[in-house]
């Protein structure tokens, strides 16, 4: 998943922050999470896999809900964990997704953090706010280190990846997708 928030550097008031949270996706919020499929895809985004979202919902989090037990994961897909940073529990203002662990692939482009902000909520510090939060889930899982990367033109997510610790390690060629990347690491 790109790390697309663009980033303005302003921070969520300090009252709506607490009506903030990362939850595991449900059913639940389907109607909330198809307008979001919506909204990203009419700003030209695709970041979900919504064919799958849109035709059978029950099917897609039972989908996500595997990839993050590991269970029947296609070869070098490693488990992951999709979270919804939700407001006031009904309200998708993003999503992030952790890595459980690396492949050089993903040490090299994707890392083990990767986020998205509903475009219509961005440049309001959303983006610095779910990657803290995805902080806060790695280092429960038991990660000391935690590997992000970004398109370098990306000034967004670099402040973004900034803000919460990253220190920039290298920036060269993704073999994925022959753009400049920056790879950096935050020791959580």
């Amino acid at each position: 998943m790109p790390d697309t928030d663009v980033e303005s550097g302003n921070t969520p008031m300090n009252a709506a922050v607490d009506q903030i949270k990362l939850i595991e996706p449900v059913v639940g919020l389907r109607t909330d999470f198809l307008d979001l499929l919506d909204e990203h895809q009419q700003a030209g985004e695709d970041y979900f896999e919504p064919e799958l979202a849109q035709k059978d919902f029950i099917a897609y989090i039972r989908k996500l809900a595997k990839e993050s037990a590991g269970l029947d994961l296609p070869p070098g897909i490693v488990p992951m964990t999709t979270f919804w940073m939700v407001k006031h529990n009904q309200t998708i203002l993003g999503k992030s997704v952790l890595r459980h662990y690396l492949t050089p692939a993903l040490e090299h482009h994707g890392g083990h953090i990767g986020y998205v902000i509903r475009p219509s909520q961005r440049k309001k510090g959303y983006g610095t706010l779910i990657l803290a939060l995805t902080l806060e889930k790695a280092r429960a899982l038991g990660l000391a280190r935690v590997r992000l990367t970004c398109d370098t033109d990306n000034i967004g997510s670099v402040r973004i990846i900034e803000k919460n610790g990253g220190r920039l390690s290298a920036t060269l060629i993704s073999e994925r997708s022959g753009k400049l990347i920056s790879q950096y690491w935050i020791e959580a």
